[in-house]
């Protein structure tokens, strides 16, 4: 049985890009897939096609879920955790978007990959984007940090991201690009670093950037107000919460001190970190305290 399912095949599509971002390894802190979400909400992106999970996952280490079917209903359905494809034809876009997001799958890699990019083909995708979070040792009081690459300069440089020399363990991310590029597709990647203490919680401060230069990539403009306001109350209540704790104002201070053409590493522990759990608890611990009773 083909694992890919198309309903019905867009066509007429301008000059499409095929927008990927995963669950797992590659999503620090749920950036990079609420990032790629945002952008297919923004844009009423329909879904179209979907890949069948069973010849790519362990059911036992991604599960699926039940649920019921309705409010009012006492049956229940099994979601598996399927890749689903939106496809968006906005008049506010100069492109069309087809946006993938999915967990990152066990097995067969090579196969996967295969089938996305079969999917790119029929919709005639002219770049594959593929977007990525990773945990570094930065501080959550500056710009985030984009590091990425292109295939082509003059993309290269339209993304703007700090070009990265990383050598050592990929991902889902990693392979689809470098499948993509050696398939003839143009292709780019984009990684938002995400300070590793408060991994454990959403970061919509990484989200709005992954959001906002796909827009300048796109020369595109959207509503981002809701995205703003959660950054800015993300913003505050990490300060407060950081001032409660001087082991961990301490270390953000360290970072904040750091040269900032550092390169940025990945958070391997270290007798200076401080547990990320510690700052996790407290937000938690603080987030509550603000709910109304």
């Amino acid at each position: 049985m083909e694992a890919l399912t198309v309903r019905t095949l867009p066509d007429g599509l301008r000059r499409p890009i095929l927008i990927m971002a995963f669950t797992g390894w590659n999503d620090a802190a749920e950036s990079a897939t609420t990032a790629a979400r945002y952008l297919a909400t923004s844009f009423q992106a329909e879904k179209f096609a979907e890949i069948d999970p069973e010849p790519f996952y362990h059911f036992g280490l991604t599960r699926p879920l039940v649920r019921y079917k309705g409010e009012e209903s006492s049956e229940r359905e099994v979601v598996w955790p399927v890749t689903e494809f939106s496809v968006t034809r906005s008049d506010a876009l100069p492109r069309d978007l087809i946006v993938g997001v999915a967990a990152e799958p066990h097995l067969k890699w090579k196969t996967y990959c295969a089938t996305v990019l079969d999917l790119a083909r029929r919709c005639n995708v002219t770049l594959v984007l593929t977007l990525g979070a990773l945990l570094a040792e930065v501080p959550h009081t500056r710009p985030v940090r984009l590091s990425g690459t292109a295939s082509d300069p003059e993309l290269r440089a339209l993304l703007g991201a700090r070009p990265t020399r990383y050598e050592g363990p990929t991902g889902i991310v990693g392979v689809l690009n470098t499948i993509s590029r050696d398939s003839g597709l143009e292709t780019a990647s984009l990684w938002a670093n995400v300070p590793h203490y408060i991994s454990g919680i959403e970061n919509p401060k990484a989200t709005l950037a992954l959001v906002k230069r796909v827009l300048t990539l796109l020369s595109a403009t959207a509503d981002l107000s809701d995205l703003d306001e959660a950054v800015k109350q993300f913003d505050q209540n990490l300060a407060e919460i950081v001032s409660q704790n001087s082991k961990i104002a301490g270390y953000v201070a360290k970072l904040e001190r750091a040269a900032p053409d550092d390169d940025e590493q990945a958070s391997g522990g270290g007798s200076e970190l401080p547990p990320a759990s510690e700052l996790v608890a407290e937000i938690e611990q603080f987030l509550r305290q603000q709910r109304p009773e």
